[in-house]
């Protein structure tokens, strides 16, 4: 099984490496078709390559000129199999931590809740890789308040971190005793609209299988200046009107991290982190 690891994890960064040659051959077509239809003189770097170059664009259509990258592959197998997904906590958690971790083993369809007891985080991994789940989310706490939420995909990442604030259980809320649907709830996205909004709705949706069209689950992820707002609710449409009620639980997320690999590897590359020691980093939209 090691072995294994350490040759999934060569090729991951051999592709890596062939994206960024990709990049450079994309960005030089790019540069060359654009010197065409402006009528410019081709730049003189692309000299050499510019036979070869227009051969490949000629070849090409509006679909494979665009060179695949890691994105494509990390969540390549989602069309072929539903999310199996381990949820834990750290270790010697409060009674609130782990009745949060039971009501988000609610929210997830097809989750498992494992103890953590001693294990520490490279077992962890190892776990899910041998029992081939698909993702391992870690809720982390601080004096008996939650603030900490990390999803590792499985077996290569990426991974993100959240910060976790104004948790609110479906114990605190004020909801009707009736079982929660286990229906595969549906997903809204609003107000993300950067490159990185789009990685962390990429992130976010593949948690979650397909539901039905007739589904009366809803979770909602709302962002407003870089602070995702989750809220899940249940409806039922009368005549005229849409009766909404929020199921609970509710709480904030902040992203501040994602690197290209599980958690607890130390080599993985760092794709984006908050900077919060820039003067502006509090007044970018990041997401």
């Amino acid at each position: 099984m090691l072995r294994k690891n350490v040759r999934l994890r060569k090729e991951y960064l051999m592709r890596i490496e062939d994206e960024k040659r990709a990049k450079q051959k994309y960005d030089n077509k790019m540069r060359l078709l654009n010197a065409e239809i402006e009528r410019k003189n081709v730049p003189t770097d692309l000299y050499r390559d510019e036979e070869n170059l227009r051969k490949e664009i000629n070849a090409q259509d509006d679909n494979t000129i665009v060179p695949r990258t890691h994105l494509d592959d990390e969540y390549a197998m989602s069309f072929y199999r539903e999310p199996q997904i381990a949820l834990t906590t750290s270790r010697s958690p409060s009674q609130r931590l782990v009745t949060l971790m039971k009501e988000m083993g609610l929210i997830f369809p097809n989750c498992t809740r494992v103890n953590r007891g001693a294990l520490v985080v490279k077992d962890l991994v190892t776990h899910c890789q041998q029992k081939n789940y698909s993702d391992l989310i870690i809720v982390h706490e601080h004096r008996g308040e939650p603030d900490g939420l990390i999803i590792s995909h499985m077996p290569l990442g990426p991974t993100i971190y959240f910060g976790v604030k104004n948790a609110v259980l479906r114990h605190d809320l004020d909801v009707r005793a009736d079982p929660l649907s286990e229906q595969y709830p549906h997903l809204i996205f609003d107000n993300f609209s950067t490159k990185l909004g789009e990685r962390v709705i990429t992130i976010l949706k593949h948690l979650f299988p397909v539901p039905k069209i007739d589904s009366k689950r809803v979770l909602t992820f709302h962002n407003e200046n870089g602070v995702i707002s989750f809220r899940h609710h249940t409806y039922q449409k009368s005549f005229n009107q849409v009766d909404l009620n929020e199921q609970g639980p509710r709480f904030e997320l902040k992203p501040y991290k994602i690197t290209l690999g599980t958690i607890g590897q130390k080599e993985a590359i760092v794709e984006w982190q908050l900077r919060t020691f820039i003067n502006t980093a509090g007044k970018k939209s990041v997401l």
